[in-house]
């Protein structure tokens, strides 16, 4: 494991942004530390790549001397030919927005919600799946609501001023 350099201010951004390496570095041209950071991961996969590619070292030995396995050296260069060094970069896990709330049902729930006899969350999302062949989770409706209100009250905000 690479230890913490205390007042680092590159290793604050590195982890800050979710590319700080964590994996021990073994290979040689990380070891004086002068311009090959092993606590910058984007550099270490970018490395563990190139000797690959370029040095034709065994793909095994490369992933461990850069502390990955050799499953993950896959992954890597799929992401790099794919995207280039973008492609690196950390990445957020999961959906990246709602896809099964879409705005359609959105505004479905919100009618229910206003409605004379305002409809329980259980019972909207009975409505939804009966309706749109959906099932959702109840807190998705809680958060897609919240932030609904979250949002008229700041356009509310906005039209004050």
């Amino acid at each position: 494991m690479v230890k913490p350099r205390p007042g680092n201010p590159k290793e604050k951004f590195l982890r800050e942004f979710g590319a700080l390496n964590t994996h021990p570095v073994n290979d040689p041209l990380f070891k004086d530390g002068h311009f090959f950071d092993p606590q910058d991961l984007v550099q270490v996969k970018y490395e563990m790549i190139r000797k690959v590619a370029k040095e034709n070292e065994p793909v095994s030995q490369a992933a461990a001397s850069f502390g990955f396995s050799r499953t993950a050296f896959y992954k890597f260069m799929a992401e790099f030919e794919r995207e280039g060094i973008m492609g690196l970069l950390p990445q957020k896990h999961g959906p990246r927005k709602r896809h099964k709330l879409t705005d359609e049902i959105l505004e479905f729930v919100k009618d229910l919600r206003v409605a004379e006899q305002p409809f329980t969350i259980s019972a909207i999302l009975r409505e939804v799946e009966s309706r749109f062949g959906v099932r959702l989770h109840r807190r998705s409706i809680e958060r897609a609501l919240k932030d609904e209100k979250k949002t008229a009250q700041g356009k509310k905000n906005r039209e004050s001023r």
